[in-house]
C-alpha cells in the first residue's frame, strides 16, 4: 500500500515495514504510515488490531522485529524510551497512568524530569494550568482523587511539560464523561492549530477521531487495511458500517 503524506508538509514521523512479534504471534505486519509535521493523523481499528502496540513500539516500550521508525528524519528504532522522549516524542498511554499518590503539580513536574531550565519549566507549568483550567484549580489535589477526565487532562499536561514536538495519544476518550471528552478534544485541536503540535491519535471513537484529524489509517489485524484523508475515510460505506454505526 502506498504511504501518502497529506499536503506538502514534511514527515515528522515515518514508519516503514514495521513488524512486531509477541512470541510466535505477529502483532504488526509490514506496517507503514506517515505523520506530517503540524498535522493530526488518526489510527483507527477494532480492539486487538494493534493500535496500542504501534504506539508502544514507536515510543520504545516494545521492540520491533523489523522495520524503520524515523522521527524528524532520524532513525529511532531500538532507542531506549527515555531518549525518545528527550528527542521530543511524547506518548500519553491508554488508561492515563497518573501517579495517584502525588498531587497535580507533582505529576506535571514529572513530565519535565529531563529538563533543567527551571524558569521555563515554571512558565510551562503556568501555561498548562491555563490550557487546562481544571488542573490549575486542583493543583494541590491528589491525582488519584480526580475524575477520569481530569486525570486524562493531567496525563496530557504531563506530556506537554516535556515540550514535545509530536504527541501520541492512546484512547484519550476511554472511560470519560462525554462533556469532558468534548473539552479535551477541543483543547487538542486548539493545541494543533495554535502551536502546530503534530499528533498521532489512536481512538476507539472513530467518529470523533475522523472529525478532528486530517488523515486516517485503518488498522486490521496488524496491517494497514485502508488510508486516506479523514473526510473521505469517514464517508466510505465499509467504515460507516464497521466503525460509525451506520
Amino acid at each position: 500500500m502506498s504511504n501518502k503524506v497529506t499536503g506538502t508538509a514534511r514527515p515528522m514521523l515515518e514508519i516503514s515495514g514495521l513488524e512486531v512479534r509477541y512470541g510466535g504471534i505477529r502483532a504488526l505486519n509490514d506496517l507503514s504510515l506517515n505523520v506530517p509535521e503540524g498535522s493530526i493523523v488518526t489510527l483507527i481499528g477494532a480492539n486487538g488490531a494493534g493500535k496500542s502496540t504501534t504506539l508502544r513500539t514507536i515510543s520504545g516500550l516494545v521492540p520491533a522485529a523489523t522495520g524503520s521508525i524515523r522521527f524528524d528524519g532520524q532513525e529511532i528504532a531500538g532507542w531506549p524510551a527515555h531518549k525518545i522522549v528527550a528527542d521530543g516524542l511524547a506518548h500519553v498511554p491508554e488508561g492515563r497512568l497518573v501517579f495517584p499518590e502525588l498531587n497535580v503539580r507533582e505529576n506535571l513536574m514529572m513530565g519535565a524530569y529531563l529538563r533543567r531550565d527551571r524558569k521555563e519549566i515554571a512558565a510551562d507549568l503556568e501555561w498548562v494550568g491555563e490550557f487546562f483550567p481544571r488542573l490549575k484549580e486542583r493543583i494541590s489535589q491528589q491525582a488519584g482523587t480526580l475524575s477520569g477526565g481530569e486525570q486524562q487532562m493531567l496525563a496530557i499536561g504531563r506530556a506537554l511539560m516535556g515540550r514535545p514536538r509530536c504527541l501520541m495519544l492512546d484512547e484519550p476518550s476511554l472511560g470519560i464523561a462525554p462533556l469532558l471528552v468534548e473539552t479535551i478534544f477541543e483543547r487538542l485541536v486548539d493545541l494543533n492549530r495554535s502551536r502546530g503540535m503534530t499528533m498521532l491519535l489512536v481512538e476507539q471513537n472513530a467518529s470523533l477521531a475522523l472529525k478532528v484529524s486530517q488523515y486516517a489509517y485503518v488498522l486490521e489485524t496488524g496491517h494497514i487495511h485502508l488510508e486516506g484523508p479523514s473526510a473521505e475515510i469517514k464517508n466510505r460505506p465499509e467504515i460507516k458500517a464497521a466503525y460509525l454505526g451506520h
